[in-house]
């Protein structure tokens, strides 16, 4: 699957792969163009539109998490322009506890950030797992959602990335020195 692997793990990568980094990135792409920033060291992830006196809309990952930032940046990549104007997009979230049925509503939903969080992970020569974001609920991580998200990524590789994944993709094969992506991965 697409998703589960991982051909450029070099420990040379691993090291320079600082969120300071993807901060850094983040911000060249869009501070100006979007009028949005990356921020980090926060407790728990959350987007916020610019407001109270602040001038940018900030997309937040929790502490330094490398993966949180990747995640988090994929959701902005989804967001269309009204849920951009509302807090965390105005997505329902049921935190970690969520029964079998809450799971699967929470994984439909996840499918796609999910995609382009894997796709932001290859670019960025990491190793990319599903989450399932439920460790003290039912743990119904199934095969059936990584293939979701696997098939997902490979459709979008078909058809095409947004404008802003796009470019936040050409930025990391940029800086990271990846190939992009020509061809579907298979097992």
């Amino acid at each position: 699957m697409l998703c589960n692997s991982n051909q450029y793990s070099p420990a040379e990568l691993y090291e320079s792969q600082k969120s300071t980094d993807l901060i850094k990135l983040f911000n060249e792409c869009f501070r100006e163009s979007e009028n949005t920033i990356l921020v980090g060291n926060a407790d728990e992830p959350v987007y916020l539109p610019a407001s109270n006196g602040e001038s940018f809309d900030r997309v937040i990952f929790t502490k330094d998490y490398f993966s949180s930032a990747l995640h988090e940046i994929a959701h902005w990549c989804v967001a269309g322009k009204q849920r951009r104007r509302l807090v965390d997009y105005g997505y329902w979230y049921l935190p970690d506890g969520r029964d079998a049925e809450q799971q699967k509503r929470f994984e439909q939903v996840e499918v796609t950030p999910q995609a382009i969080e894997c796709a932001f992970s290859k670019a960025s020569a990491i190793k990319f797992r599903v989450s399932i974001d439920n460790l003290s609920g039912e743990q119904n991580c199934s095969k059936a959602f990584e293939t979701a998200v696997s098939n997902r990524l490979n459709e979008l590789i078909i058809t095409g990335f947004n404008a802003r994944t796009q470019r936040f993709l050409a930025a990391l094969h940029t800086f990271y020195k990846t190939p992009p992506f020509t061809m579907l991965e298979h097992k």
